[in-house]
Order: structure tokens, then sequence, then C-alpha cells
């Protein structure tokens, strides 16, 4: 599966943006989506997770209330709306892919996108 994140940029902080992820090459309405992020320096800091029917999802503390996360199976996409940010929350954003939620939180996946930079000015 290949992914394709979409939707970064720069942003004033209490502004907001919306990213997406699409797959292509696969479907991935059997697998679950999770985002992540990495800053200058820093490690990947898991962000959200979305189970495979939407049902389920999970929010790292840093993100819960600001962050909503959404799938599209028919599209083959998810998406992560991003409100109220945050200096931050500046980072490069990954999506991702797994057959389940622990695999996801431990970057055990199927695959990568490249990543979208989200900068937060303040």
């Amino acid at each position: 599966v290949h992914l394709v994140e979409s939707g970064g940029g720069l942003v004033q902080a209490g502004g907001s943006l919306r990213l997406s992820c699409e797959a292509s090459g696969g479907t991935v309405s059997s697998l679950v989506m999770g985002w992540f992020r990495q800053a200058p320096g820093k490690d990947f800091e898991f962000i959200s997770s979305i189970s495979d029917n939407g049902v389920w999802k999970n929010y790292a503390d840093s993100v819960k209330g600001r962050f909503t996360i959404s799938r599209d199976n028919a599209k083959n996409m998810a998406s992560l709306q991003m409100n109220s940010l945050k200096p931050e929350d500046t980072a490069t954003y990954y999506c991702t892919v797994g057959v389940n939620e622990e695999m996801v939180r431990a970057r055990l996946v199927e695959s990568w996108g490249q990543g979208t930079q989200v900068t937060v000015s303040s």
C-alpha cells in the first residue's frame, strides 16, 4: 500500500488544518490507520489512530480535544482535522496503516507516507 499525505502548511496559533492520507495499490478498509508526527530533534510521536470500521478512535493526550481523526473506506483514505493549533504542534506528520492498534502504536506497520509539514507560528 502506498500512502500520500497532504494538507500541511503554515498557520497561526489557534488556526486549523485538515490533513489527508490517500492510499493506493491496495485497500486499507481492513486496516487500522494512524497518524504520527516528528518535530525536529525529537522522536516519532503517536498522534491518533482509527479502527478499520471507524468506530474506535484513539488520541495522544497532547492533541485530545483538538484533533479529530476520520476515515472514508470508500475513498481509501483517512483525515486528521486539527483545530486550536499550537506552536508545539509544528512537525512533519505521517500517515500509516497496520493490522491492529498495538502494531500501529509500536510502529510495526505495513506502510508509511512521505509526510506533510505543519508549521504553527506564534
